[in-house]
């Protein structure tokens, strides 16, 4: 029975009479629901292994490190090496690759030192391809080009969209396999006309942001700083920029006119690439380029691939 109604029987004993149940109207209380707002659905973490997979096709010739000896795998393993001590410098996971001018081998040692760093690890490597012009890097893995970082940057892809890994299956009777299963590759995706001001909006800054407690380490190829402004806007995105100089090729001017733009930046150095009739140490041809106190950069095997 209700408060009401007992309220109401109460009254009526006072004044000496009793209800018929047909005189009353028992008025039970509306209780009106409690209206919450709606609650934004929890974000379901990457499961790193629901990333798109897609058949590779990576050549020999492009990656030397795919081989598991020669000088080529060596010279990549220095570079490697120190990119480790770079880390214990100052806090190092996402890498800017970038060169002054176009063809001084950026896209192939950015797409070599992520697989250097993939195969003599567990940890999980992330590739940009961020040469929203020339992109090369899905033409060096035989991989699809689209979608991409500039679909994400124009808004119509969102992050988990973009990824891809290589779904090719390991050969056991193989010394070297192309297939690496924790690397993960973001493709350019369709090339257009207004890279500068997709860049300039600064949503790859958040990209690295989402993705980042996923990879221990991210790798961006960039267009060459001297070309075009691209390079110096996706540098706002990395912890440091690696520079690429191609001997016989690169002068000392580009050479100090690309690391002037990115003089904001932490700057690791050069890599000095292709370099003919290099001195000889202990059977492997090596080459530094000292940029002010630090040491940075290793000779890479002379490819005979070109980057386009």
């Amino acid at each position: 029975m209700s408060r009401v109604h007992e309220a109401l029987q109460r009254a009526y004993l006072e004044r000496g009479k009793m209800p018929n149940s047909l005189d009353i109207e028992v008025v039970e209380p509306i209780l009106t629901p409690r209206l919450e707002e709606p609650q934004p659905k929890p974000k379901a973490d990457l499961a790193l292994e629901n990333i798109a997979q897609h058949l590779w096709r990576p050549s020999l010739t492009s990656f030397p490190t795919l081989e598991d000896r020669g000088a080529g795998v060596e010279q990549f393993r220095s570079l490697r090496s120190h990119i480790y001590q770079a880390r214990y410098e100052a806090p190092l996971k996402t890498i800017l690759i970038a060169s002054g001018m176009p063809s001084e081998g950026k896209s192939f040692v950015a797409a070599n030192l992520a697989m250097s760093l993939a195969r003599n690890s567990i940890h999980n490597i992330l590739l940009i391809d961020g040469d929203l012009r020339r992109p090369t890097l899905h033409n060096l893995l035989g991989a699809p080009n689209s979608p991409g970082l500039a679909n994400y940057l124009e808004g119509t892809a969102g992050v988990w969209d973009i990824l891809q890994r290589d779904r090719t299956p390991e050969d056991p009777g193989s010394s070297s396999s192309a297939s690496v299963s924790n690397l993960t590759f973001i493709p350019c995706g369709k090339t257009s006309d207004n890279s500068s001001e997709l860049v300039a909006n600064h949503r790859i800054e958040a990209l690295i942001a989402e993705v980042a407690p996923y990879f221990d380490w991210i790798l961006i190829d960039a267009p060459p700083v001297l070309a075009v402004t691209d390079a110096v806007e996706l540098a706002h995105a990395a912890d440091a920029v690696l520079l690429i100089a191609r001997g016989g090729s690169t002068t000392y001017e580009v050479a100090q006119r690309a690391q002037a733009a990115f003089s904001s930046s932490r700057l690791l150095g050069f890599v000095l690439n292709d370099v003919k009739d290099a001195p000889r140490r202990s059977g492997y041809n090596y080459n530094y380029y000292y940029h002010g106190e630090s040491k940075a950069g290793d000779q890479t095997q002379r490819q005979k691939n070109d980057e386009r």
